[in-house]
């Protein structure tokens, strides 16, 4: 899993980065408002954990921009401000959590996997595109009614591809998310096991649904 801190204070952003590291995600860390709001557009992160008062833009305007671009990532502010109006403008303007600073590292932990859990609770259980059926639940995919026999990683790539059907996933992104690996992994692996997954999903039918978008990686969706 990937979450993203937006926190200006250095100290308390490595603090956080060290203890959320324990729970065996990867952390990125963003000091500003403005960098926090790209990052969040550009990965897919399982968790926001966001600040109020920031440099460039603050805590508000980046949860209010992050849902009007139709982001649901769940998003946590952490800030020392208490006042009752400002829990209920974060939370009105699509937070799904507000925790005060100081803070029990405990508590913050317990929210944190309360929110995934939520998470997981509304994503759906089966996704169809045209004629492909992918069951999260049952761990199968169909095509036009016949079972694809695809491996554990395989499906985990078809599953981010459907779940983001119509948006393009670069090759970094799908390395990240299926295998772990960093900016400096030979990406090379991702075109290999697209080919390989297209040739499951695609290669007998006369429609295909993945396909190569040229200098920006892979799209799942029915033209």
């Amino acid at each position: 899993m990937y979450f993203l801190i937006v926190e200006d204070a250095e100290k308390t952003a490595e603090q956080l980065r060290r203890g959320l590291s324990e729970m065996s995600v990867t952390v990125d860390v963003a000091s500003d408002g403005l960098k926090g709001l790209a990052m969040a557009r550009e990965r897919d992160y399982d968790l926001i954990v966001l600040d109020l008062m920031l440099p460039g833009i603050d805590g508000f305007e980046v949860v209010k921009r992050l849902r009007e671009g139709g982001s649901t990532t769940p998003v946590m502010i952490l800030t020392a401000r208490d006042e009752v109006h400002d829990r209920i403008t974060g939370l009105q303007l699509g937070a799904d959590d507000y925790l005060v600073k100081p803070y029990s590292f405990a508590e913050l932990c317990a929210r944190v996997q309360a929110l995934l859990r939520r998470g997981q609770v509304v994503q759906q259980d089966e996704i169809q595109v045209a004629d492909l059926t992918v069951n999260f639940f049952a761990h199968k995919a169909t095509r036009a009614g016949k079972n694809l026999e695809l491996t554990p990683k395989e499906f985990a790539l078809l599953s981010l591809l459907i779940r983001r059907a119509g948006e393009v996933q670069s090759r970094l992104r799908i390395a990240e998310r299926v295998w772990n690996l960093g900016f400096d992994a030979n990406l090379k692996i991702v075109d290999v096991k697209v080919a390989a997954l297209r040739a499951k999903v695609d290669g007998p039918y006369e429609k295909k649904l993945i396909h190569t978008v040229r200098g920006l990686g892979y799209i799942l969706e029915d033209r």
